[in-house]
């Protein structure tokens, strides 16, 4: 096999690589799941590491993991602002309020976990999977009380329907750094998510909801912020439902159900009750109105609908043609979700009541929580560069194409390995996406995208209790750390599963 090219910052053998790879690794996954130390930290840290062990001098090393860090925050930090944004406005403006109660007061009885599991999903695009828990559990609770669905049968559709556009849909954080590490396609990868998303969803949801439903049986425990427990009647009333509303879109557990974690997982927001965008409700309980669903709808889906047009017309259209030209300017992702912004503020934030001033407090508000996110995204992009420039990509890749092991399963499986290992989805993504990069280079495009959401599949594998959202999940239903295992664990793993089944069946046909 030919060997790929790529500029290495040391002349070390293969064995001296494989062993850096193996320690700078090692380094990570020991700082955040062992010491709790904070994932940036960590990856700081296991990328010096992995070029000292390599033979890199200390200026190259640096120089390379700073290099990675900054093409990284250019590529993807700008995305993951305005994303938030977005989901900033959707959620103070009692959008997601709307978009959740529209759907499910339209159905009833056995179609109601389908129902949570589609609005899962489509609040699910713009928001952090933290910030949409908070949002959909009190509404979970609220509708689990008064029908005879059963808890889980509603609580794991709307968790299957968070997590697995948390994985494989762009403009969530693990894709986009899945796709700016492999040089993939985002209009494509995109298109090829939401294929892989809606069966994943399907079965992980509803399907697995209804199963494990039958033997997991669960209490309906209190609301978040609502005193009293079961035989309280605080939860009777449309007064009371309101209120839950408004608790919900103002993010406000009453306690912080991760709080006090010592790492970060999910996007890395450890406590969305304390970092939740500017509180507005307070204040304007009195005059807020609900935007209206289709407003609330046509914002989450504007970006999307863009940077698919975007896609089918790269597939469709010749180059050079006037309306793929413009189709590739509009579908831009940083067009699409600047214009989900510009509309946003006017159909969410102006159609709610909210003043020039406090659109602009909900906007701002917006960016400190995902500091942290992007300090740990661009962490990994240096840490990725670093395995990528002292060539420790280049021989997996050869290692692996020697061996005939297909890109694909490469790729999730080292995916799968750093999650289990560190509970981190971000750094399971980034560590994965790097590892394989050279690999890419070889695939033409449809097969970059795919081993993109290969990787995006891989990081959502086996949440257990390395895992904040494990924890966050654990405390919001009530249930106990063996019951937390048999639903929200074997659903994460469902997800993984299928997810990448449906990968590996669409590249049959690209």
């Amino acid at each position: 096999m030919s060997t790929i090219a790529a500029e290495a910052i040391t002349d070390a053998g293969t064995g001296q690589l494989v062993l850096a790879a193996v320690l700078g690794i090692a380094v990570v996954v020991l700082l955040i799941a062992w010491a709790k130390w904070h994932p940036f930290l960590a990856l700081i840290t296991g990328s010096g590491v992995l070029g000292l062990v390599a033979g890199a001098a200390p200026g190259a090393t640096i120089d390379s993991f700073t290099t990675g860090l900054g093409t990284t925050v250019g590529n993807v930090g700008l995305l993951i602002a305005l994303g938030s944004m977005i989901g900033a406005l959707l959620a103070e403006s009692g959008g997601a309020d709307g978009i959740v109660n529209r759907i499910v007061n339209g159905v009833s009885g056995a179609a109601l976990p389908w129902a949570m599991a589609g609005v899962a999903a489509l609040i699910g695009l713009p928001l952090f999977f933290e910030v949409g828990v908070v949002l959909l559990v009190p509404i979970v609770l609220l509708v689990a009380r008064r029908t005879d669905v059963g808890l889980l049968r509603l609580g794991i559709p709307a968790l299957a329907g968070l997590s697995v556009l948390h994985g494989l849909v762009p403009p969530h954080p693990g894709p986009l750094v899945a796709i700016s590490s492999l040089n993939a396609d985002l209009g494509l990868t995109l298109l090829l998510g939401l294929l892989c998303a809606i069966p994943t969803v399907i079965i992980a949801g509803p399907v697995f909801g209804n199963f494990i439903a039958k033997r997991v049986p669960l209490p309906v425990p209190a609301l978040p912020g609502v005193s009293g427990g079961e035989g309280s009647g605080a939860l009777s009333g449309a007064e009371r439902s309101s209120a839950d509303a408004e608790r919900s879109s103002a993010g406000r557990p009453a306690s912080g159900p991760v709080g006090g974690q010592d790492f970060v997982d999910r996007d890395d927001l450890a406590n969305p009750g304390a970092e939740r965008p500017a509180k507005l409700v307070d204040e304007q309980v009195g005059r807020r109105r609900n935007p209206g669903f289709w407003a609330a709808v046509l914002t989450v889906l504007l970006p999307v609908v863009l940077m698919l047009a975007r896609g089918i017309a790269e597939l469709l259209l010749p180059e050079g043609d006037a309306v793929r030209n413009a189709f590739e300017v509009i579908g831009e992702p940083v067009v699409a979700l600047l214009a989900g912004v510009f509309l946003a503020m006017w159909a969410l934030g102006y159609r709610a009541g909210f003043d020039r001033k406090e659109t602009s407090a909900v906007l701002g508000g917006a960016l400190p929580p995902v500091a942290g996110i992007l300090l740990i995204v661009a962490a990994g992009g240096g840490f990725k560069q670093v395995l990528v420039d002292a060539g420790v990509g280049n021989v997996i890749a050869n290692a692996a194409q020697d061996a005939n092991i297909n890109a694909l399963v490469l790729g999730w499986l080292v995916a799968v390995g750093i999650r289990v290992a560190t509970g981190s989805a971000t750094v399971a993504t980034i560590t994965a996406a790097g590892i394989v990069a050279p690999l890419a280079t070889t695939l033409d495009s449809p097969t970059v995208a795919l081993l993109a959401l290969a990787i995006g599949a891989g990081s959502l594998f086996f949440s257990h209790v390395n895992d904040a959202g494990f924890w966050m999940v654990k405390e919001y239903f009530g249930m106990t750390v063996g019951q937390t295992i048999k639903t929200w664990s074997v659903m994460e793993t469902i997800i993984s599963v299928v997810g990448f089944a449906c990968v590996m069946l669409l590249s049959l046909f690209f």
